[in-house]
Order: structure tokens, then C-alpha cells, then sequence
């Protein structure tokens, strides 16, 4: 499922805790977000039409938690990146990762790490 940027957002503030309620999850949003609490509204009730997230209604109060858990957000995202800007392949998005300028040698050194890893595991 793909979320939009906006969406995220949403998801972030709810992944940190939940249930939570509209008010919780404008409380959690970045610095400078300042949603109405009916944005804030109207977009949880897209993402239960997604079935991204569940409602549960507590008389006047409605609570929401997470369907889609944050592993497969960033799965799908990942595959739509993979798509659009690599051909569907990881070899140049790894190698995209380990040239870029912004990854400090420590984020490098445990990239390298991981996919050492990863090949002895698949070597078992």
C-alpha cells in the first residue's frame, strides 16, 4: 500500500504509540505541522478507507491503530523507489548508497556490514 507524504506523517506519530486519538496524533507531528484537527481527521479516516488503519469508537471518542505496520510501509515505498528510479534492481540503489556524499563512513561501514552478513547467512 502506498502512502503519500502526508500520510506518513500520520503513521509515524501513530506507529509511536497506539490506540491514540486525532489530538495524540497532532500532538506527535513534526515541528512546524500545524493540521487543522479536521485535516488531521479527514486524513485518518482515508487511511481507515485504505485499511491502513483501524477505528474504534468509545462513545463520542474514536481511537485509531495501525493495520499496516511500519516494515511493510517502508517495503512497499522501497519497492516504488526500486521501480521508478533503479529499474527494480538493488545493485545500483546499494551502489548509489555507498558513493552518496550525505552517508558518514560509520553509516557506510554498517551497510557494508549488513551485506556481509546477509551473504554468509545465505551461504549457510
Amino acid at each position: 500500500m502506498k502512502l503519500t507524504g502526508s500520510e506518513w506523517l500520520i503513521m509515524n506519530a501513530l506507529w509511536q504509540e497506539h490506540p491514540a486519538k486525532a489530538r495524540d496524533i497532532s500532538e506527535r507531528l513534526p515541528k512546524g505541522i500545524n493540521w487543522a484537527y479536521t485535516t488531521i481527521k479527514t486524513m485518518l479516516n482515508r487511511l481507515v478507507v485504505k485499511k491502513a488503519v483501524t477505528e474504534t469508537k468509545k462513545g463520542n471518542t474514536s481511537y485509531y491503530e495501525p493495520i499496516l505496520s511500519c516494515r511493510q510501509a517502508r517495503r512497499t515505498a522501497l519497492s516504488t523507489l526500486l521501480d521508478q528510479a533503479f529499474d527494480g534492481a538493488f545493485g545500483p540503489l546499494m551502489h548509489f548508497l555507498l558513493e552518496d556524499k550525505r552517508l558518514s563512513a560509520k553509516q557506510r561501514a554498517e551497510l557494508i556490514k549488513i551485506l556481509a552478513e546477509n551473504d554468509k547467512k545465505k551461504g549457510e
